[in-house]
């Protein structure tokens, strides 16, 4: 069978773990024997970020910006003991975090929907899409463990030499401070690529912040994403019959609760990080959940939105067969091929990734499962599997 030929080529970035193992069976059974696959590949495993001190997270982030489009697998972000177990010379940074500074973009997460899997959320009839900001907040953080008594400022000094000065606390004994920041470019960004994201999709926008607390941090975030609705896309949401509205992120919380979804739900970073786990264990499992990366240039980076499947890495070392769901990783997959499908004119290649999509699904809606969907199937699981046959399954209805 002649493979169906990419133009140009995307952005592989390799991870981490149990999702490195299964990146190379999706590639090997379900990607090569149909496409001629053509990308520039990036180890971003938790070592070779560590070696390089990241300068391939940085090359891998110029590589999508050049072609437009990427894919990245799970990866690890250190902590000591990380530190201990793969032997680093230092902690690393995350690496998305890198990622999504270098790109500037927002985040857009949406369960994977199928019949037989049901949201513990009944009145979710229709997928809701979380909108979250990627740069800056606690990911870009600085912090201090304090000794002992004293006082803690928060001190910016201008490019001009001019001081503005504040007391965060006066400690009496140890403690912690921390520092975060953001840009109005940045948010104006955000608030850009969320509104031609919900025009795209024809749903109307929700975003949520805590503004009656964080007077100024999230009043700004607040007035930017305000300012850029009314002055740019205010008549085009109108026309489209959706719209947009700032609500506080509790009471954003407790009306999606609600909802029959079908909105797409704008946080702030880390609100987004949170409250999307929350959507995607609503709706079944962290492994049913589509990830992209925007950036306000038009740049794509698809991902899976779980972590490295740490627990079931350690049992494949043992020489287990774990049932590990890779729903996530070949949707990161099928959505960068269909971005560069959409971005070169290769109907063909679309149509594969559609196909691929739909011999998962269709896998799962004839009762064939990994572990984690047969606790929540309705009718029961025919088959539960581990991922080699999982895969295995969904290549013979390829």
């Amino acid at each position: 069978m002649a493979k169906i030929q990419m133009k140009n080529a995307v952005a592989e970035l390799d991870g981490d773990e149990m999702t490195r193992v299964l990146w190379k069976v999706i590639k090997d059974k379900l990607l090569l024997p149909f496409v001629d696959l053509k990308t520039e590949y990036f180890d971003l495993s938790i070592t070779e970020r560590d070696k390089t001190d990241d300068k391939v997270t940085y090359d891998a982030a110029a590589a999508i910006k050049r072609l437009g489009v990427g894919v990245k697998c799970a990866t690890i972000t250190s902590n000591a003991a990380r530190l201990k177990e793969y032997n680093l010379t230092h902690l690393t940074p995350s690496p998305n975090g890198i990622l999504r500074g270098e790109l500037d973009g927002t985040v857009f997460r949406a369960p994977i929907f199928v019949k037989n899997i049901h949201c513990n959320v009944k009145s979710w009839a229709k997928p809701i899409v979380l909108g979250r900001h990627a740069y800056g907040d606690v990911y870009k953080n600085c912090e201090i463990k304090t000794p002992g008594a004293g006082k803690a400022e928060l001190v910016f000094t201008g490019a001009d030499g001019t001081e503005i000065r504040k007391t965060i606390m006066e400690m009496k004994g140890p403690g912690i401070i921390q520092g975060i920041h953001n840009l109005d470019a940045s948010i104006a960004s955000f608030a850009r690529c969320c509104c031609r994201y919900a025009l795209d999709k024809k749903i109307s926008i929700w975003f949520g912040a805590k503004d009656t607390i964080s007077k100024t941090y999230d009043g700004n975030f607040k007035a930017i994403f305000q300012k850029v609705y009314d002055e740019e896309f205010k008549p085009q949401f109108e026309a489209a019959g959706i719209e947009y509205f700032y609500t506080l992120i509790d009471d954003a919380v407790a009306r999606i609760m609600k909802s029959d979804g079908g909105m797409l739900w704008a946080c702030k970073n880390y609100d987004g990080d949170v409250m999307s786990d929350m959507i995607a264990s609503a709706c079944g499992s962290l492994a049913m959940m589509t990830s992209v990366l925007v950036s306000p240039n038009g740049e794509f980076e698809y991902e899976a939105s779980h972590g490295t499947v740490q627990k079931h890495y350690y049992r494949y070392q043992k020489g287990e067969k774990t049932s590990t769901n890779p729903v996530a990783l070949i949707f990161a997959w099928t959505g960068a091929l269909a971005k560069r499908a959409e971005l070169d004119g290769t109907p063909e290649l679309k149509e594969f990734a559609q196909k691929l999509e739909k011999a998962t699904l269709g896998t799962i809606e004839d009762g064939i499962m990994t572990g984690d969907l047969a606790r929540l199937a309705e009718p029961a699981a025919k088959r539960v599997v581990d991922s080699w046959v999982f895969i295995d399954e969904i290549a013979s209805r390829l």
